[in-house]
């Protein structure tokens, strides 16, 4: 099982390895991708820590409504999520996927995996949170993101894919 991860500039590339699942993060006013896979999700809501006028944040229902559509894949074929720029939402899509997909106590193995493997994320801290809450995770999803800080900046993440293995049980 295969994540692939990427900012909407590199979709047309993510969408070579045919993924059966695409997930789409993106802001409430902007136009979904057309993208062609088995299962879709397209979730709406700007990239802000929480609650801002005239914006739109992250909520429970949204990550309830993400973990759903994560829990129905299965392989062989990949995953995709992406964002605007494939730092963010995105990445915190897949943080979420991957302690999803393995079990409690591997949140700071997996988010220092995800550093490494993209030193530009930085995950969508109220998205973390709201997963956090709904796997039950008693506050390492978000003190794993909290710990690995920041990404350096950049203007634009690039496509990374994090690989299922059987190492430890983990992702990547």
């Amino acid at each position: 099982m295969k994540l692939i991860i990427c900012p909407l500039a590199e979709l047309e590339t993510a969408l070579a390895a045919k993924p059966s699942h695409a997930l789409s993060v993106i802001s409430p006013d902007a136009e979904a991708p057309d993208i062609k896979a088995a299962h879709r999700l397209v979730l709406r809501f700007h990239d802000i820590p929480g609650p801002q006028e005239g914006l739109t944040h992250a909520r429970i229902a949204d990550i309830e409504t993400l973990i759903t559509f994560a829990r129905s894949w299965r392989g062989p074929a990949p995953l995709l999520t992406h964002c605007w720029a494939g730092i963010s939402r995105s990445t915190a899509s897949a943080y979420i996927i991957a302690c999803l997909h393995n079990p409690p106590g591997v949140e700071r193995d997996l988010a220092q995996l995800l550093r490494r493997a993209a030193p530009e994320a930085t995950p969508n801290r109220l998205m973390i949170a709201l997963a956090d809450e709904i796997l039950q995770r008693d506050g390492r999803m978000i003190r794993a993101i909290a710990e690995i800080g920041r990404g350096r900046e950049a203007g634009c993440g690039v496509m990374f894919t994090f690989d299922v293995g059987d190492k430890a049980g983990l992702l990547f």
